[in-house]
């Protein structure tokens, strides 16, 4: 399979969807990326990644029914496809080769 390009913001906004599973939606991505990540992560970057990753297919999105709290106003729920599942799968797959082909003296500090 021929993979698409992920930056390092599309892969952690994956990732952070398949985590949250069926509750993944702008702010509560924002909010884990925050708590897993130690970054803030701006909402409209979050909204453009997602909408990035929609388009490539690796994600798919519907309204959730309206709530109080947000004035009535739906969410849109996101979901990680089999494509986007496949993706991460490669990714995962791609950069344990590359620790282990480090080994585990490489990383010891040395002085210059």
């Amino acid at each position: 399979m021929k993979r698409t390009y992920l930056g390092e913001f599309e892969e952690l906004v994956l990732l952070t969807v398949a985590v949250l599973k069926e509750k993944a939606y702008g702010v509560a991505i924002a909010d884990e990326l925050q708590n897993q990540t130690g970054r803030s992560a701006n909402i409209s970057a979050v909204h453009a990644a997602l909408h990035r990753l929609e388009e490539k297919g690796m994600l798919a999105s519907h309204l959730g029914e309206a709530t109080a709290e947000r004035g009535g106003r739906r969410k849109r729920l996101f979901v990680v496809t089999a494509l986007g599942s496949a993706t991460l799968s490669e990714i995962k797959e791609m950069r344990n080769r590359l620790w282990n082909a480090i080994g585990p003296d490489t990383l010891i500090p040395t002085t210059i």
